[in-house]
């Protein structure tokens, strides 16, 4: 990821409203993005963390305001904006009758994108699943799911993660991971959105947006 001085801010969230169920979660909020940042969602349950993700997902519409990735409005950047974001929710998408391989490649199937054994082999070695490319979902543990869904993300290249909850499931080897996986996508120029209850132990500045 080599980027110029123009394309160090990747987002901005420009006056975002949400309410659920009648309720106002969060309005006016705003904050930027920039290359090489690690941004934090802090709040405690029920004030609209994974409403905010989803929002900056575009997976749902926010009330008010917009989501601009790399000045543009998403909703009509929206295929440059999802080849260039990797969003990673709190359940792990992984179908329990699929091989672990299987599953990488029905995730890059959804980006359009592929992959080689060879890759798919080396990023489950980087996760700590070397030898479990044929093993089916429904054999792994929580956690050993929860890692096939960092060998997806490390397959897509994206510029931008959305990582809601990323350290659920998994044991302090799994969260040193997690941990070092960011500080490396962040050192490389990318950008980082996460929410946890657990605490994320991270030797570099991290900003916060707080809500409730």
């Amino acid at each position: 990821m080599h980027m110029t001085e123009n394309d160090t801010r990747l987002l901005q969230s420009e006056n975002l409203e949400c309410t659920r169920d009648d309720r106002l979660l969060f309005s006016g909020l705003c904050f930027e993005l920039s290359a090489g940042q690690v941004l934090q969602i802090e709040g405690p349950n029920g004030s609209g963390k994974t409403s905010l993700l989803r929002i900056l997902c575009g997976l749902r519409r926010p009330d008010q305001g917009c989501v601009k990735w790399c000045g543009d409005d998403i909703v009509g950047s929206r295929e440059d904006y999802y080849a260039n974001m990797a969003y990673i929710g709190h359940l792990p998408c992984v179908k329990a009758d699929l091989s672990t391989e299987e599953n990488i490649r029905a995730l890059l199937d959804t980006r359009t994108q592929s992959a080689s054994s060879a890759g798919i082999g080396r990023v489950l070695a980087t996760v700590g699943l070397a030898g479990f490319e044929d093993v089916p979902a429904k054999a792994l543990s929580s956690g050993q799911r929860r890692r096939v869904l960092l060998a997806y993300l490390l397959l897509t290249q994206s510029r931008l993660w959305i990582l809601d909850e990323p350290l659920t499931a998994l044991d302090v080897q799994g969260v040193g991971l997690m941990e070092t996986m960011i500080l490396q996508h962040r050192e490389q120029g990318g950008g980082v959105i996460f929410t946890t209850h657990h605490g994320m132990k991270l030797p570099c500045e991290m900003r916060s947006v707080h809500l409730g």
